[in-house]
This record gives C-alpha cells, sequence and structure tokens, in this order.
C-alpha cells in the first residue's frame, strides 16, 4: 500500500468535519485539528477545510518528516501501521513505540546494539531495524508490528484510565486502531 492509499484510509476512517465536546483536539476536518492547521498556514473556518491540504499535511508531518517512508522501503506494512499510530499519536509516539519494540527484541543486544528511545527515526533505529529483520527476516515484520500494536493498545487503555472522557473514544480506538 502506498501512501496515497494510507492518507485515503485515514481520511475514510476521520471522516469529515468533527467537533466532539470533549476531544481536547477540537474542531477537527478530515481528522486535521484546527490547531495542526493553524499551524500549516490555514485561516478559515474548519468546516472549510480543504481535503488536499489534509492530504499535503498528512504526507508531510506524518510520512515524511518522521522517516517512515525510510521504514517502508524496510517494512512497508510497518511503515503503514507508523503512520495511523502517528496520525492519532503523534509521530514521536509512534517512533517511540517502534524503538521500545525493537530494544526488547534484540536478544539482550546480541542481534544489534540497544537503540535510544529518543522518538525520533534516524540512523540507528534505522540500523536496527535492518539488523532485525535481517535476523528474523519477513516474520519478523508481522511480529514487529504486533509489539508496535500492543503498545499502542496498552496507551489506549491508560488514556481512558487516566481521563475519564476518553473512555467515549476507547471503543473506536480499538475498533479502528489494532489489526
Amino acid at each position: 500500500m502506498d501512501v496515497d492509499e494510507l492518507i485515503d484510509e485515514v481520511i475514510g476512517r476521520e471522516g469529515g468535519y468533527v467537533n466532539h465536546p470533549v476531544d481536547r483536539g477540537g474542531p477537527t476536518r478530515w481528522g486535521i485539528t484546527g490547531a495542526a492547521a493553524r499551524a500549516q498556514g490555514w485561516c478559515g473556518d474548519m468546516r472549510r477545510f480543504p481535503r488536499d491540504e489534509a492530504v499535503a499535511i498528512y504526507r508531510r508531518l506524518y510520512w515524511l518528516r518522521p522517516g517512515f517512508d525510510q521504514v517502508a522501503e524496510q517494512a512497508p506494512a510497518l511503515a503503514a501501521e507508523l503512520f495511523d499510530t502517528g496520525v492519532n499519536m503523534g509521530p514521536p509516539v509512534a517512533a517511540g513505540f517502534l524503538q521500545r519494540a525493537l530494544n526488547a527484541l534484540n536478544r539482550g543486544a546480541r542481534d544489534y546494539a540497544d537503540i535510544a528511545v529518543d522518538r525520533r527515526l534516524g540512523p540507528r533505529t534505522l540500523a536496527a531495524l535492518r539488523g532485525f529483520l535481517d535476523r528474523r527476516g519477513s516474520a519478523g515484520e508481522t511480529v514487529l508490528l504486533k509489539a508496535v500494536e500492543a503498545l499502542q493498545g496498552e496507551r489506549y487503555l491508560a488514556l481512558a484510565e487516566q481521563r475519564p472522557a476518553n473512555e467515549a473514544f476507547l471503543y473506536g480506538w480499538l475498533a479502528n486502531r489494532l489489526d
């Protein structure tokens, strides 16, 4: 699946204009918050925020900037999950999940060195990913994907426990964001 298909899926899932009373993100359109749109130069009402602007923001801020395109060169299914997680939780959270999973799966640093969990995908994280995939093969991507999704699911539960208003979103997060 290429990035355009990933973006289309997110936009389809997020829908048009939404202003849920307990969503701290405030008004959104196509899944883009008003704050994110304004940070990219949008000055209008979110009800009129254009879809093509949302596509550009997703590509730039949630695919290219965090480096998920580089992950896709090695592990396309993992990159798709990181993109979706990044959209919902922020790209640094998604990157941190990957780093934590890689560290936990390196067999005590025998397969490759531990990496800093700095929530940024740099050359060391990409090298660790390559080392993991070289040792574990195609099945390794599936296992790594499960580890990232486990961390994501735990975070959703914690968000609902820490802020009861988030319980309004928990079912949808678990139903739509985890495979």
